[in-house]
């Protein structure tokens, strides 16, 4: 029975690929790295609640947007009494 080993010493020897400079190993581990560090950042900021915070107040700056092209100010005064009443009913059940 042959083994891998038998296998590969019946193959003979081989020549070895040229090593990697550093700037190609920068530019292939850079972006796994940079996604890690994202990630990572984006975990604790999860934990600590930041960023639910965070995409919160970027929906409500959409909302308002949209209801400023919409009705001029009457649709923007509208999206903000909808924020605030939205707001004011969350923090009297949170108390």
């Amino acid at each position: 029975m042959k083994t891998k080993h038998d296998d590969l010493l019946d193959q003979g020897p081989k020549e070895a690929p040229e090593p990697e400079t550093a700037e190609q190993r920068s530019k292939r581990v850079g972006w796994g790295a940079a996604g890690g560090g994202i990630a990572g950042g984006g975990a604790v900021l999860a934990k600590v609640g930041v960023l639910g915070k965070v995409f919160a107040w970027v929906f409500a700056w959409h909302i308002a947007i949209n209801g400023w092209r919409a009705g001029g100010w009457i649709g923007l005064a509208i999206v903000v009494a909808a924020i605030a009443a939205f707001a004011l009913i969350r923090s009297r059940r949170h108390t």
